[in-house]
Order: structure tokens, then C-alpha cells, then sequence
């Protein structure tokens, strides 16, 4: 390929654009770009060169052909972020009201925690850069 890509972002199909709002922006502290509630909004993440969450309406989601998720299927979507130190984000985010279903843990490829967001979709967030921060094997 000669074109150079890159990647900018993901839409979810949710059931409230208010409701998504108040998670993402009002619990997870992540900018809100663009409010064109009830139908759409646009959020950024990691400030201007950041990528982006869409968050389209069931609603207008149907009129394009799409079908609602069942919620193992939005289960299995992970939105997934990362962060410095996870055991410092993990309390603030609870003191904010998120609610974990998977607390701070070590996988052999990192150390993550999950929470799901108010349609059900997966929230992942790890500690370090993704893909860089395999935990060291004791032998």
C-alpha cells in the first residue's frame, strides 16, 4: 500500500448519548469534542492529536441498517485505555462511581482492570502502553 494510514478512532452504538456522556465525560474525566444529543457525540482522547470515541444512537444506528448488539456481544468489544500507575486510577475512578467487575490484576502480558460502560461495552484499562508492559516471569 502506498497510502499511508492511520488510526483515528471507533463509534459505539449506545441507547443514550446523555447517559453515555455523564460516564465517559462525567466519571472517566475524557473531553467531549462534539454534543449533537440525542443522535451523536464525539469524544477525544489524550488532547488534540488524540483519538476518538463516536457515540451513535441506537436510533440513528437502525436507519443505516444496523442491528442492536445483544450484550455479549457489546461484552466483547473492549475499549481500552492505559494509564501510568492503575492502582492510583483504579481508586479515583471508584471514588467517581465506576464500578469494576475485574479490579487491578496481573495477566502475564499486563496488569489491567475492567469496567463496563452503561450499554455493557467493555472498558479496559491497563498499566504502561499496550503491547509494552509484559509483567517479568519469576523463575
Amino acid at each position: 500500500m502506498s497510502q499511508q494510514i492511520s488510526f483515528e478512532g471507533l463509534t459505539l452504538t449506545v441507547e443514550n448519548i446523555d447517559r453515555s456522556i455523564e460516564f465517559y465525560k462525567g466519571k472517566l474525566g475524557i473531553k467531549v469534542e462534539y454534543n449533537a444529543s440525542p443522535d451523536f457525540a464525539l469524544l477525544r482522547i489524550g488532547g488534540d492529536d488524540g483519538g476518538t470515541i463516536g457515540l451513535l444512537s441506537q436510533n440513528v444506528s437502525e436507519k443505516e441498517g444496523v442491528e442492536p448488539s445483544t450484550s455479549p456481544q457489546k461484552r466483547a468489544v473492549h475499549i481500552e485505555f492505559s494509564t501510568d500507575d492503575l492502582d492510583v486510577l483504579f481508586e479515583d475512578l471508584k471514588a467517581r462511581g465506576v464500578i469494576f467487575q475485574v479490579p487491578p490484576h496481573d495477566e502475564p502480558w499486563e496488569r489491567s482492570m475492567t469496567a463496563f460502560d452503561p450499554d455493557g461495552y467493555s472498558v479496559e484499562f491497563a498499566q504502561g502502553k499496550r503491547g509494552h508492559n509484559a509483567l517479568k516471569r519469576k523463575a
